[in-house]
């Protein structure tokens, strides 16, 4: 083997080794969160939908930022931008410990959630432009394998660490991995990765952007109040004025021919924001379900919740190969099939049901979000040129915070109807149950016209894609 070439291989290893430690982060910090909601409600005094506003503030904030930031990293940098992230990430993360209102953990989490949009704006990129389409399904399911690491291990730890040192542990936890982020960085990655450098970044549509989806999450999390259908349909008409200014700027935010004219990066994009929306609020669920009505402490809640990130674990970077060698659609299409099915059956869970049943329809929804996943997001990163790849990827984190956050703002909707501003208490358990069952069966229709989205893509997508 030739020098070039042996520094070739050590250099993609080094990007993806950083990478992929970087994507364990937010996703470990997410699922921990999750379960440490309790007891931020009891030590903070909030209310349940205070409660879920901790976890929407940081998927909304996200959201809004992740397509900017992608764009602006393909103008000055990817390597520049990613590292920026881990930076702001770790020192919002660091002062979180401090937090002390409800208000104050809300905003750090604002904060989290910009650090998280430069972070994966970014690192699905970085991937791509370094890895070539017949190896970078398997790079993805290596990262992708990391990401549901940090959401098998969030509720495992977290649970232990809200357990005996309380919720804001959880957060100290997570500084010193940030720090070594930033570090391995700045020694090992050398390379710098700005294939749209020179070009002007589009400030009106990045505006009007994050305005109109800020507008619709927040009126959606809002419904059905009128104040919800207001700030829905301003959302709603600002979405069609950027699509306007895209169309005549000349260096848009993001190119809106990438949908019109490219089916697969139309109907891949499409499959992934059904995907997250119909699976992302089941982790909220879940875990008030295992420590409200079944009584578990935050530690055995935990253990139980991981059987569905371990599937996904184990999964991906099979799922992540496959895709190299066969359709990416078809294997996410299998994976969307199967996820709906598990959404079906958890329509039927009781306060009475067995929890190796809990586990076994968790662990059936891990397998099929494991193997959707890896390859929808390859089939997304190979359909596009390389001076799009940062907001591909914007694109691609954009659809699962979009989605997740739509996904929780179904649960909230629910929780607003059938609680109230009320406290979970043994009085309200009741209605707790029915927006939970209500929420599985939204999920379950979600699901099922996610397979169409994700089958009406293979028309035009081969064994390989890839520009």
């Amino acid at each position: 083997m030739s020098t070039d070439t042996s520094k070739e291989k050590a250099h993609k290893q080094t990007v993806l080794f950083v990478a992929t430690f970087a994507a364990f982060l937010t996703p470990f910090l997410g699922s921990a969160v999750n379960l440490a909601l309790p007891s931020i409600g009891r030590d903070l005094n909030a209310n349940a939908i205070s409660l879920g506003w901790v976890i929407s503030s940081f998927l909304l904030s996200s959201a809004v930022f992740l397509l900017p930031f992608g764009r602006i990293a393909d103008i000055v940098g990817r390597k520049k931008v990613f590292s920026a992230g881990i930076f702001l990430f770790t020192i919002s993360t660091f002062l979180i410990v401090f937090s002390h209102s409800v208000t104050s953990l809300i905003t750090l989490r604002v904060a989290q959630g910009m650090a998280s949009a430069m972070i994966f704006g970014t690192s699905l990129a970085i991937i791509t432009s370094v890895f070539q389409p017949g190896e970078r399904g398997k790079a993805m399911g290596i990262n992708i394998t990391a990401v549901y690491l940090g959401l098998s291990l969030g509720p495992v730890i977290g649970g232990l660490l809200t357990q005996y040192f309380g919720w804001r542990s959880i957060f100290a936890f997570l500084v010193p991995f940030g720090i070594i982020s930033l570090i391995l960085i700045k020694t090992k990655i050398k390379t710098e990765w700005a294939d749209a450098a020179g070009e002007r970044f589009d400030w009106p549509g990045s505006l009007i952007y994050g305005a109109a989806l800020s507008s619709f999450m927040y009126g959606f999390s809002k419904l059905p109040s009128t104040q919800g259908w207001i700030f829905l349909s301003v959302g709603v008409v600002l979405a069609v004025v950027f699509i306007i200014v895209e169309e005549k700027t000349s260096t848009p935010v993001f190119d809106v021919h990438l949908i019109l004219r490219n089916r697969v990066f139309a109907f891949s994009g499409m499959a992934a924001l059904i995907n997250y929306s119909a699976t992302s609020a089941t982790g909220f669920f879940i875990s008030l379900y295992l420590q409200y009505l079944k009584g578990f402490d935050a530690r055995t809640a935990g253990l139980i919740m991981i059987s569905q990130p371990i599937a996904m674990t184990l999964l991906s970077p099979l799922a992540g190969k496959l895709s190299d060698r066969m359709n990416p659609g078809i294997i996410a299409s299998i994976g969307m099939g199967i996820t709906a099915a598990g959404l079906v059956l958890l329509c039927f869970i009781t306060s009475s049901t067995p929890d190796y049943l809990i586990v076994m329809l968790l662990v059936l929804m891990g397998i099929g979000f494991g193997l959707f996943s890896s390859p929808n997001s390859n089939a997304i990163m190979s359909s596009v040129e390389k001076r799009h790849l940062g907001v591909a990827s914007g694109v691609v984190g954009t659809m699962r915070m979009v989605g997740q956050m739509m996904s929780m703002g179904i649960a909230m909707m629910l929780i607003s109807l059938f609680l109230g501003q009320k406290s979970i208490t043994p009085e309200t358990y009741p209605g707790l149950v029915s927006a939970m069952h209500t929420g599985f069966i939204i999920f379950s229709v979600l699901s099922v016209l996610g397979i169409f989205a994700s089958m009406a893509r293979n028309k035009k997508l081969g064994n390989k894609t890839g520009k």
